[in-house]
């Protein structure tokens, strides 16, 4: 198994996209960096999906030309980031990186896991506005570009 830590905006949003594909087995929502950034601490099977997938998604599911800026989530706690957690993590996100993003590549160093009710936070508050007007756009985005790489269940 791999570790991914990833923030793109709020960790409700990225949460709920990655706790969607096959291969990702765990997803937790909390805090990363300095300052820190609301992220996600992604535990996946290499051999189902690889890293390269994982940022693939990460980059289609937010904005990552705009700086300390999801929508109107606005912060650092809200920049397009990778925590590398190896020299082969770092290495395919740079390669990867296009020249508009402005998402940082930095070392892993500790992640502080969210209070219990920022955890699995979409599936507990579906009808909330934010998920409405928020989230499920992500969420139909990552379903129309990324169809064969959906668990058919999102709560597997």
């Amino acid at each position: 198994m791999e570790t991914a830590t990833l923030g793109g905006g709020c960790f409700w949003c990225t949460e709920a996209i990655f706790k969607r594909l096959k291969g990702v087995l765990s997803v937790v929502s909390g805090y990363a960096g300095d300052p820190h950034a609301e992220a996600i601490q992604i535990r996946f099977d290499p051999a189902i999906i690889s890293f390269t997938k994982i940022l693939e998604v990460f980059w289609a599911t937010h904005d990552p030309t705009s700086l300390n800026r999801q929508g109107a989530d606005i912060g650092t706690q809200y920049r397009s980031v990778i925590f590398y957690h190896s020299e082969k993590q770092k290495e395919k996100a740079k390669k990867l990186k296009q020249p508009s993003f402005v998402t940082q590549i930095i070392p892993f160093d500790k992640f502080y896991k969210a209070e219990d009710y920022h955890q699995n936070f979409y599936e507990k508050n579906k009808s909330s506005p934010y998920c409405q007007i928020v989230i499920n756009p992500k969420i139909q985005k990552l379903l129309e570009q990324f169809k064969k790489d959906v668990k058919e269940n999102a709560n597997n």
